[in-house]
This record gives C-alpha cells, sequence and structure tokens, in this order.
C-alpha cells in the first residue's frame, strides 16, 4: 500500500460525519462490494450504504466518489462519482449505485469511472498487490448543480468541485486479493 493521500493538493476544509451498515471505517469490503464485473468471485458490484450528517451550513448539495489510489495505474481508481444530491438528502441506501440508479435521489446522476461505466464498480485489486484503500467520500458543495455533464469523468467532477467544497466526509474500506 502506497501513502499517497488523495487530499494531500486539495483546499482543507472542515470534516463531517459520514456513516454507513454496509462499511466501518478502516475495515475490509464484504463480498458484495468487490466486482463481479471484473471477475472477482462472489463480487456483486453493490454500493455502500451510507449516511451522513454536520455538514457545514450553506450547504447547497453533495457528491459522493469512491477512489482507489492504490491502483497500479499511477492515477489510482474511481470505482463510483454520484454529483447533484439535493442538501436535503442525507443517506443513500445499499446498492443505489446500481446500472440503473434507481436508488438515487431526484436530480442526481452517476459518472462513468475509470471502468466506464456510470455505476459503482466494486474492489478488483491485482492479485498479489497487497491491500488497497478505497476513500468514500461525500463532498459538501455550496452550489445546487455542480455544472458536469454525465458523461464527464470523476476527475473532471472533482475539478469542477474543487472551488465549491464547503466540507468532506470521509469512510476508508480495503480490500486485498491473495495470489
Amino acid at each position: 500500500m502506497s501513502a499517497n493521500d488523495p487530499f494531500a493538493r486539495l483546499p482543507e476544509v472542515p470534516g463531517f460525519t459520514v456513516t454507513s451498515t454496509t462499511i466501518a471505517d478502516g475495515a475490509a469490503w464484504s463480498e458484495e462490494q468487490y466486482s463481479g464485473i471484473f471477475g472477482v468471485p462472489g463480487g456483486k458490484d453493490v454500493s455502500p450504504q451510507l449516511s451522513w450528517s454536520g455538514a457545514p451550513e450553506g450547504t447547497k448539495s453533495y457528491a459522493v466518489t469512491v477512489y482507489d489510489p492504490d491502483a497500479p495505474t499511477g492515477s489510482g481508481f474511481w470505482h463510483w462519482a454520484v454529483a447533484d444530491i439535493p442538501a436535503t438528502v442525507n443517506e443513500l441506501p445499499e446498492g443505489a449505485g446500481d446500472d440503473t440508479g434507481s436508488g438515487l435521489p431526484e436530480g442526481a446522476f452517476q459518472l462513468p469511472g475509470d471502468a466506464r461505466a456510470a455505476r459503482f464498480i466494486g474492489a478488483a485489486p491485482p492479485a498479489g498487490h497487497g491491500p488497497h484503500r478505497y476513500f468514500i467520500v461525500v463532498h459538501a458543495l455550496d452550489v445546487e448543480s455542480i455544472g458536469v455533464p454525465a458523461e464527464a469523468t470523476p476527475a473532471f467532477l472533482g475539478f469542477n468541485m474543487a472551488g465549491h467544497i464547503l466540507g468532506r466526509a470521509v469512510l476508508t474500506a480495503s480490500a486485498e486479493i491473495r495470489a
């Protein structure tokens, strides 16, 4: 596992709280959050349940991202990105990141991640590569819509969010496939 800190070059912002009935902070993903799409035995690509509270005053929307900075790509791997979650929403149910996004609130949408699928893609670290970290982040934003097209990349979403982030809530999961 590398020491790559995905927040090191981003503006410092206040934290708030994110919890999950699916994953405890620092724990390993369950089999359901591994990737069946990438052929991990038992993997089901089920997005985690998330609940958040304590976002900064002035929050007008949220975005949620799941990112693996330890992927052997030079740029990490984006597993999920959701934009334009209304400020009145403080939870996403488990499985909200399916192919249809049926569990997302009205107005929110999924962007295609590094697998180019607009859905949650579960963990699939290369066998024998060691443990990978998955940063599950809820970003509190000062705009109702971040204004990116639905086909944008998560990196483009992040670039556009940089000047609008009021707060950040983070859970970290892990995954490893032994050789």
